[in-house]
């Protein structure tokens, strides 16, 4: 069978929804364009608005801990820069993030929101160019095989919506658990390649139902349970860039 992308995502703010794209244009060294470009932190956070280093995820407010966030539906337009922010299909907050009025309104709905969660104001934070507020300190690509999470299906015995791996290539026709032996090698999508660097362990952040905002399951555990590990997809980072779509055939270089 043949090694396709089935689908896209990108995250443009940590811990908020994921967004679905026909396709992507990669360069060397970076992250799909916007993902997770933008970050929410605690009002104790002691950071300024744009960060050039990395920072642990517990920096933020995250699925991991704050699971009411999946309760929400976001939008981000790239070309005005604007995050819509809806709870139920309905409009609760908008603004232009690369305008303080905006940034303004978006986190004053934040704070609300969250209550005593969010230990103070929100702040928005964003990345500085050549950095994301991603789990891994460096600018990568996470691939996610399907296979692997129909077979944690088989286990828990239940539906599991691969989301919840907040992947962003969702990979067809590999066999379960085969995305492990990639590390290592490249893969090649088009004129795009992508070196596979290392597996992806897996916290409480899975356990959040994406449609529900529930804590309905504990994926670590579960992990652990059935195949001896909490590991979830692999890393990869551009090494030739291009753009990649949806349908793309993948070949292991």
């Amino acid at each position: 069978m043949t090694i396709s992308i089935r689908q896209i995502y990108r995250y443009p703010v940590k811990g908020l929804t994921p967004e679905p794209r026909p396709e992507a244009h990669l360069t060397p060294g970076n992250a799909i364009p916007n993902d997770r470009r933008f970050a929410l932190a605690p009002g104790s956070a002691s950071f300024g608005d744009t960060l050039g280093e990395w920072m642990a995820k517990s920096s933020f407010l995250m699925l991991m801990r704050n699971e009411r966030l999946a309760q929400l539906e976001t939008e981000f337009d790239d070309e005005g820069e604007i995050l819509t922010v809806k709870r139920g299909g309905r409009q609760v907050a908008k603004g232009a993030l690369s305008q303080p009025i905006g940034r303004t309104m978006i986190e004053d709905f934040f704070t609300a929101f969250l209550g005593d969660e969010a230990k103070g104001r929100v702040k928005l934070i964003e990345a500085a160019d050549g950095h994301v507020m991603s789990d891994h300190p460096n600018p990568v690509i996470s691939l996610i095989n399907l296979a692997s999470v129909a077979d944690m299906e088989r286990v828990v015995g239940k539906p599991i919506d691969p989301r919840r791996f907040r992947g962003n290539f969702l990979i067809d026709g590999l066999d379960a658990w085969s995305e492990f032996d990639l590390c290592g090698k490249r893969l090649g999508i088009g004129d795009v390649m992508l070196e596979v660097t290392e597996r992806i362990d897996r916290c409480a952040a899975t356990n959040v139902n994406p449609e529900t905002a529930e804590r309905d399951m504990n994926i670590p555990k579960d992990l652990q349970r059935g195949f001896g590990h909490i590991d979830c997809g692999v890393f990869a980072k551009v090494i030739d860039g291009g753009t990649v779509r949806t349908g793309d055939p993948i070949t292991v270089l």
